[in-house]
């Protein structure tokens, strides 16, 4: 059985997240713990965390990953950040073990100038000062590269994995693939982009998928997430994406819009349809 489903929201307590999943037809997920837009502590009550974790065994629905704020640069070499990210990074990996979420995922940031070199090495570092908690793992999320961005080449997740002590893992975002140069157009493509993926990183570490079709064209680093099968990844490149054996086990979720009167429900089903076809 496939497993997938969407970002889905938090409001009024954490447990509505589970059943927005529900009507969706989810059976995984993901959520942030506040607005990943400020610098928050996650706020969430013994009781309510009780009530996801029961509708979550209830239902069936894992497993569940915590995006991190956007605001965290684990590369920066500007010690306030580094510092503020530090501390955003403890307590989301906090609030996954309080919730019984096995992943919490996160995007490297931007070296600002440090090189890419200096800025793996900031990354690993603020990653060896977390205290993880027993059954909660990191996943470093493959980025479109813009900018001074880390994480948009294979070369740069594997960097990372190696100078880190912590036992970190990786989510691939399709999207962001495609935009960093990965051309996922084709089952050619989708093979050659696995084969290399396992070359650099190794399959072993791919935990997640944020499964995303794009809205600009392939090495563009362009991050425009689109309906499944209708973006530039197209239809033929996401059914060799969800069909390869390399992803046979491991959980998708989906971050596309809701527009064109289509959401999440329409683009979980069109999974279900090219996973079967």
């Amino acid at each position: 059985m496939v497993r997938v489903g969407a970002h889905t929201s938090i409001a009024g307590g954490v447990y509505n997240a589970v059943e927005e999943q529900l009507e969706y037809e989810g059976n995984c997920g993901q959520i942030f713990t506040h607005s990943p837009q400020v610098w928050q502590d996650p706020n969430i009550g013994d009781e309510e965390a009780e009530r996801f974790r029961d509708l979550t065994q209830d239902n069936g629905v894992a497993p569940w990953m915590i995006h991190t704020s956007y605001l965290v640069n684990l590369c920066t070499p500007k010690d306030d950040l580094r510092e503020k990210s530090l501390d955003s990074m403890q307590k989301e990996c906090d609030a996954a073990a309080k919730l019984d979420v096995p992943y919490v995922n996160v995007h490297l940031g931007a070296h600002t100038g440090a090189g890419v070199d200096g800025g793996l090495d900031n990354a690993a570092s603020v990653l060896d000062e977390l205290d993880v908690p027993d059954g909660v793992t990191i996943l470093i999320e493959s980025d479109a590269g813009s900018g001074t961005k880390l994480g948009g080449t294979f070369e740069e997740l594997a960097g990372v994995l190696d100078r880190s002590e912590q036992d970190l893992d990786i989510c691939l975002d399709t999207a962001h693939m495609f935009a960093a140069g990965y051309d996922l157009s084709t089952p050619e493509g989708v093979a050659e982009t696995f084969d290399e993926f396992d070359a650099q990183v190794g399959l072993e570490h791919l935990e997640y998928v944020h499964l995303n079709d794009s809205k600009h064209e392939c090495g563009t680093n362009k991050d425009e997430h689109a309906h499944i099968g209708e973006g530039l990844i197209g239809e033929e490149g996401m059914r060799a994406f969800v069909n390869h054996e390399a992803v046979a086990d491991v959980p998708f979720v989906l971050e596309t819009p809701t527009e064109n009167g289509k959401s999440f429900a329409w683009n979980i089903q069109r999974v279900r349809e090219l996973r079967e076809e």
